[in-house]
């Protein structure tokens, strides 16, 4: 029996689709352009540390010094080992960014279809439909990749698990373990836990199935699998897991010790983020609409308002030059939904996609439809975030880890996988059931009712709306006189209104357009005026056509720049830049005043920062921004930085000038006096009333284990070498003394040794550390060892070679079966 080569056609065809369709999105990459993202941008100022050690020494180090006064390198780049080749090259065929991410997104979505066993056209259209998503071109405008790669897996590690439950043991757990290893190894824990809920719901479902059959020692066998895949997930990436997430109890998600109430720093204990933060960028109650409706609330917060705006028109009545209510006008964004702390723009997934998604409730039958549709309404109910606050509240201090989120909007990408699927059954069951023309036309009440019903809640939406923006109080504040009179303001938001009312009817209108459309095509199929691959095209077509013309507002060619471009824009050394670098002192440290202090890592890029950029901040180091750094900065905690230059801003000129610090301690020194404190609130707060140079502040319980030193004029300590993982000092003193070294505490990792033998160091004025030293003349080394990562990277080494053994050996089986069965 020869192999049937005839079936390999429409995946051939699907391949080179997602490969035009990839290619053609992102058309600039094909001429050597890049991307300008933010994000990206950030992330190679922080990383250009790195990868010059790398050059120097042939592996990143563990410790970045250049980012906040020095952090744990493990969010910014790290070395693993693995005996596996870079898989997310291969599957992506090696292709420029960003046509990877959407090409590696249509190919994860099709295996998915192809294990549903959905008509292959109808695959093509479901992972279009997926991958171009318009979530997908904002988060990559936005230079969020990691976000991407993981939900380009999700699919993928879905069709993985169900195979397993299709009683494809062997192929399911390895597709599952691949794409798990790759899922959690992409590291973006909150789309994997977005994902976590998918398999569950997805889990119940089937088991309530075998539970009716009877079916038990399948479904012990299929959990069992599914689980051991999900373990060889976790385990394939060890080696960023382990140190994430002992790095991640000494950060602002690890909760914190101290608060500031009514300006007074006192001690509090709380695990994971404050509610308050972790709730920014929620969605509006009516916002989730725009997956069908994508401009209904204003496109995104850089979007203008049209140029016939109602806005002018109310200000004119009020005597205001139309050339200066333009002006005003402009100024103000189209954007009123929920997230008031902006947005790039809408979730929208198709609305001929959504609309065949909610078809499934007629039309699908099957464990995937009252799974996914639950888990997408769970999805919706938590990017409500606070507007949604007592569930919320309940959810973020009940499931395990959620509190270590934040921006609920991101909980959308559980419907964005739901809803393809759903349509993808939905037209399958259409389509390909045996008595499909006269099935519509005895069910075509029901299609009508579901697609009717959802336009008339999105009208019923548009009457009963408010139309409230989130910016309102704002405009009314900014536009009040100092007689309090605020006619201005409320001129300008009248108008916003009307603008606001018009744009949702439009969306509506649109919305009815793509209502008949499917209508039309479902009425002719079943009329057999057109067959089913025709009515495919049609519809996979037009959804295509849709996302990538909304889509490309958000990522288009105005996002990319040459290389020598964004490099000279962004990384090219002033004049200043180049000056400090003359200075061959081998340990201080700059203070970048003349932007946003702490949200740049351009310094970072040339220079060891007290500033930075980085999502993920030690919390004694926010801490330290926070009452120490923000406003007026204090200049013994700057000195004791070894801050040696500060950068300020010209307010006239807006010219950055350079400020040298004289009184900068240097890379560490001896104390004279030792004053123990009570607790984190007292040691924070005695920063500001204390002379950090002669005095050190400790906590209390550490009375007992140091001493006061006796002052030693005659006493020094320098630095000797100085590296990312290895600080060396050397010390002369008459008598015992007490170090600080101007170096971040970390309580994981960092071992002291004195003349070899390793020494316990303290956490020293709340941030820095210290360490009691003896008499005498004296070698003191500091090396960054994290046993987590050692550890995780063995780990993560060991699974690699199961996932070989497990993909050989799935590849031998099936070929086996393949020929035992010819």
């Amino acid at each position: 029996m020869k192999f049937d080569y005839k079936k390999l056609v429409p995946h051939v065809i699907a391949l080179v689709i997602f490969l035009a369709a990839s290619a053609f999105f992102g058309r600039p990459a094909l001429q050597g352009n890049v991307l300008s993202q933010h994000d990206v941008l950030g992330w190679k100022g922080m990383a250009q540390n790195s990868f010059e050690y790398k050059e120097k020494n042939g592996h990143f180090p563990l410790w970045n010094t250049n980012l906040f006064a020095g952090m744990p390198n493990y969010q910014v780049a790290m070395d693993s080992k693995s005996v596996l080749p870079d898989l997310n090259k291969v599957f992506t065929l090696g292709l420029p960014k960003p046509i990877s991410f959407f090409f590696l997104a249509c190919i994860s979505f099709y295996i998915l279809s192809i294990v549903l066993r959905v008509n292959p056209y109808i695959g093509i259209a479901g992972s279009l439909a997926f991958a171009f998503s318009t979530y997908n071109p904002i988060i990559i405008g936005a230079g969020h990749e990691t976000k991407m790669w993981a939900i380009s897996y999700m699919p993928a590690l879905l069709a993985g698990i169900i195979l397993i439950f299709q009683k494809h043991y062997l192929k399911g757990l390895c597709l599952a373990s691949v794409a798990a290893v790759m899922e959690v190894g992409v590291n973006h824990p909150q789309i994997t836990y977005y994902f976590l809920l998918i398999a569950v719901a997805v889990s119940i479902a089937y088991a309530i199935d075998w539970i009716r059959n009877k079916e038990w020692k399948h479904m012990v066998v299929a959990f069992s699998l599914a689980a051991v895949a999900g373990g060889l997930g976790v385990a394939g990436s060890a080696v960023i897991l382990m140190p994430t997430y002992e790095y991640a109890k000494a950060t602002m998600r690890g909760g914190k010790q101290v608060e500031i109430k009514d300006n007074k720093i006192v001690n509090t204990k709380t695990k994971g983020l404050d509610v308050d933060y972790a709730f920014s960028y929620s969605n509006g109650l009516a916002e989730p609409l725009t997956t069908m409706m994508p401009n209904a609330f204003g496109s995104s917060s850089g979007t203008p308002l049209p140029e016939d705006s109602k806005v002018i028109e109310k200000l004119v009545d009020k005597g205001v030059p139309e050339a200066s209510a333009a002006q005003v006008t402009s100024q103000i964004p189209a954007y009123w939904g929920g997230i008031v702390e902006g947005t790039s723009g809408p979730v929208y997934y198709g609305a001929i996609m959504v609309l065949l998604a909610l078809l499934s409730i007629v039309f699908v039958k099957s464990p995937l439809r009252w799974a996914l549709l639950s888990v997408s309404i769970l999805g919706i109910a938590l990017s409500w975030g606070k507007y949604l606050e007592g569930f919320n509240s309940f959810v973020f201090n009940t499931l395990p880890l959620y509190n270590k989120f934040r921006a609920p909007s991101m909980a959308m990408v559980i419907p964005q996988l739901a809803v393809p699927v759903l349509a993808m059954l939905s037209l399958q069951s259409i389509l390909f059931r045996e008595d499909a023309a006269a099935f519509l036309k005895s069910n075509f009440k029901k299609i009508l009712y579901v697609t009717g019903g959802t336009l008339a809640l999105c009208f019923i939406v548009y009457v009963m709306q408010s139309y409230n923006g989130g910016i309102d109080k704002n405009i009314i504040d900014a536009y009040t006189d100092k007689d309090g009179n605020n006619e201005f303001g409320k001129a300008i938001v009248s108008g916003l209104k009307e603008d606001r009312k018009a744009m949702f009817l439009s969306q509506v209108l649109r919305l009815a357009g793509f209502v008949a459309l499917l209508l039309a095509v479902i009425f002719l199929y079943s009329r057999k005026t057109i067959n089913s691959l025709v009515a495919i095209v049609i519809l996979g077509a037009v959804s295509v056509i849709d996302l990538m013309a909304v889509g490309g507002d958000y990522l288009n060619e105005n996002f990319y720049r040459s290389t020598d471009e964004l490099t000279a824009e962004n990384f090219t050394p002033s004049d200043i830049d180049n000056q400090i670098k003359l200075d061959k002192d081998p340990h201080f440290r700059v203070f970048n005043t003349a932007g946003d202090r702490f949200s740049e890592s351009r310094t970072s890029y040339f220079h060891r920062s007290v500033g930075g950029y980085h999502p993920a901040k030690l919390r004694i180091y926010q801490d330290i921004i926070e009452t120490y750094l923000s406003a007026a900065p204090s200049t013994d905690v700057l000195s004791a930085l070894d801050t040696k230059y500060i950068l300020l801003q010209d307010p006239q000129s807006g010219k950055t000038g350079i400020q040298q610090n004289p009184l900068a301690y240097g890379p560490a020194w001896f104390i004279k006096n030792i004053k123990f404190v009570d607790g984190p609130a007292n040691e924070l707060t005695a920063i500001g009333n204390t002379s950090l140079r002669d005095t050190v502040i400790l906590d209390k319980s550490l009375e007992k284990m140091i001493q006061q030193p006796s002052y030693d004029s005659t006493a020094y300590i320098k630095l000797v070498k100085y590296d990312n993982d290895a600080i060396e000092y050397s010390f002369n003193t008459a008598t015992p003394q007490f170090a600080v070294l101007s170096e971040v505490y970390y309580p994981f990792g960092w071992n002291a040794y004195i003349d070899g033998k390793k020494a316990d160091h303290v956490k020293a004025d709340y941030f820095l550390r210290g360490i009691a030293l003896p008499a005498g003349n004296h070698k003191l080394e500091f090396k960054f060892e994290p046993s987590s990562y050692y550890t995780g990277r063995t780990i993560s080494f060991v699974v690699s070679i199961i996932l070989l053994i497990l993909i050989l050996g799935t590849i031998f089986w099936e070929w086996k079966n393949s020929r035992a069965k010819a």
